[in-house]
């Protein structure tokens, strides 16, 4: 996907523009398995769970708490869902490359759907939180999306030179 075009987004509304970059977030994060082994994305490099392909199962998590949880109120336990968030970066026998990715880009294209026709002014009410502005939900998302992006591309870039 290629940056946004500057003049095109001088007249798109707001939630087209931070869709845009959401989309670039997570297709940055659904890459950043490009490429690697299974014990390279399952790697810790970290005290932390986090590893890249804890991290993309991580997004998942995200992108279905605020586009299902938080829009239908749907309890994290009925979708399946760990309740902390912590818990989601873990990985079982059963988590892959191809499996992880899949679910991620499936939850992504979930979350398109249900906000290609949002307004401004929408207020999802499912959150623990209470009701929140569609455009907080968005940009939290964003800014969860692009913290985890930097942390993929450190992590990443410690497996690739690691294969030197």
């Amino acid at each position: 996907m290629s940056a946004p075009d500057p003049a095109s987004s001088r007249t798109a509304g707001t939630i087209d523009q931070l869709a845009v970059f959401l989309d670039e977030h997570r297709e940055i994060l659904a890459a950043c398995l490009d490429d690697l082994d299974e014990e390279e994305a399952r790697r810790r490099l970290v005290p932390s769970r986090t590893t890249l392909l804890g991290l993309v199962k991580h997004a998942t998590f995200v992108e279905r708490v605020w586009f299902e949880e938080a829009r239908t109120g749907t309890s994290r336990r009925e979708l399946g869902l760990p309740a902390d968030p912590g818990d989601s970066f873990v990985l079982g026998p059963q988590d892959t490359i191809g499996s992880v990715r899949d679910a991620f880009l499936a939850a992504c294209e979930a979350s398109r759907a249900v906000t290609v026709d949002v307004e401004e002014g929408e207020i999802w009410s499912g959150n623990r939180r209470g009701p929140l502005p569609v455009l907080w939900i968005l940009l939290h998302v964003l800014r969860e999306h692009a913290q985890h992006c930097g942390h993929a591309d450190i992590l990443r870039e410690q497996i690739l030179a690691s294969r030197r």
